[in-house]
This record gives structure tokens, C-alpha cells and sequence, in this order.
């Protein structure tokens, strides 16, 4: 039993530490050969993890094989644009001005219905809305509304507005985050003074405390239960 725990927390680790140095893309956005390489080192570790008496080794080396053959493909699909196309595939147009490709759509076996729904998911009930559809590599549709249909932004009225910084946590249940606060430009006393405006006397009565994206302090004060436990 100690064999099998052990032999588990080790083969975690190493997917683990693949998993990261392949990207942080989700399942959704995977291209169609990361895909594939992700599903093979699911398979890989398991088997033996689960069978004790397949060596450790036999799961270790195709699992760091098929990481290294991620890593070339990636670096050639990145200085080869032909070599890309060829693994990646390139983008697909399936509406054109409103009207849907049909050769494409035949080609690329995308359903109507299936098509409609990723519209409708996308905020557009109607085609005639939708100036072009893309299929990207990665099985995502990027639409294009017409210019009737855009969204108004600040530039169409001729608004200017301050770009929006991330806000930025400075207490967690009731402890002060240094390197946040450094990273705000204020101190702890002004900390401090921002609490008691918000009727909190200490760092420890704060639950939860933000400078948001427009530098605006907010506090949520501990309730009575989260005091008694901590």
C-alpha cells in the first residue's frame, strides 16, 4: 500500500510539473496536438499507478518523451508558419458578410444547429447580425458583429477616461499584505485610517480589505463567529 502511495504522489508531481511547462492553457484552447499529448500522459501515468508490478521508469520516460515533443513542436510552430498550418490548421471564414460559406461548413462538418447555438451564446439571435464568423484553430468561433450592432465604446462619443489599474488585496482575514501595500504606494497608517472610516479600529477586525481599480479602499469587517474562531 505504501508502494502504490508513493509511487502515485510521485507520478502527480512529474504530470504536474509537465502540465505547467507545457502552458496554462485550458482544455478549450488547446490546439488539436496538445491536446493529444495531454490525453497520452493522463494515460500514461496511469498505468502504473495502478499496476505495481509495471515499473515506475516505464511511465517516466514516454510521459518526458511526449513533453519534449511538445516543446519541438511548439518552437517550429512558432518560427515556421507552413510547418503550423500543417499541425495547427489556419483559421476558417464560415459567415461572410452575413452570409454563411457553405462549402466551408460542409468541410468543416460544423452542424447548423450547433452553429446558431455558438451564435446565440456569443449574444447574437440573428445571422443577419454577424458580418463574419471565424472558426479559430483552437475549434473557437470569433464573430464580428456589423457595425450597427457593435457595442458603443468611450472612443465612438468622444469620452476620455483614465486607463484602470488591477486592484490590489492589502488585508486577508485580518493580516496585512507587505509587498501589496508597497505595491500601492501607501502605508500602514493610512491603512489604519481607512479602516476606522469604515468603523474598523484594527488590521485584525478586517475581513477582507482592497484598493480598487479606480483607488478606492474598500473593507469588509470580521463578523462576531469569525473572531471567536480565529
Amino acid at each position: 500500500m505504501l508502494i502504490v502511495f508513493i509511487r502515485a504522489l510521485i507520478l502527480y508531481a512529474l504530470v504536474v510539473v509537465v502540465m505547467r511547462m507545457m502552458g496554462k492553457r485550458q482544455i478549450a484552447e488547446m490546439q488539436p496536438f496538445e491536446l493529444v499529448i495531454t490525453i497520452m500522459i493522463a494515460d500514461l501515468a496511469a498505468t502504473p499507478m495502478e499496476n505495481t508490478g509495471v515499473p515506475l521508469i516505464n511511465g517516466v520516460i514516454p510521459i518526458l518523451t511526449l513533453l519534449s515533443a511538445q516543446v519541438i513542436v511548439s518552437f517550429l510552430s512558432l518560427k515556421s508558419e507552413v510547418f503550423r498550418e500543417i499541425v495547427c490548421g489556419k483559421p476558417s471564414i464560415i459567415i461572410d458578410k452575413g452570409n454563411i460559406i457553405q462549402s466551408e461548413v460542409t468541410r468543416l462538418r460544423i452542424n447548423m444547429n450547433d452553429l446558431l447555438e455558438q451564435l446565440r451564446s456569443k449574444n447574437y439571435l440573428n445571422l443577419s447580425d454577424v458580418e463574419y464568423a471565424i472558426l479559430e484553430t483552437n475549434g473557437q468561433i470569433t464573430i464580428i458583429p456589423k457595425v450597427e450592432k457593435r457595442n458603443v465604446v468611450t472612443e465612438d462619443l468622444g469620452v476620455k477616461v483614465q486607463p484602470e489599474e488591477l486592484p490590489i488585496t492589502l488585508i486577508v482575514d485580518g493580516k496585512l499584505i507587505p509587498k501589496n501595500l508597497k505595491k500601492s504606494g501607501f502605508d500602514q497608517p493610512w491603512v489604519i485610517n481607512q479602516l476606522q472610516e469604515n468603523n474598523i479600529e484594527r488590521i485584525e477586525d478586517a475581513f477582507f480589505a482592497f484598493l480598487s481599480s479606480d483607488r478606492m479602499f474598500y473593507a469588509q469587517k470580521k463578523d462576531k463567529a469569525s473572531k471567536q474562531g480565529g
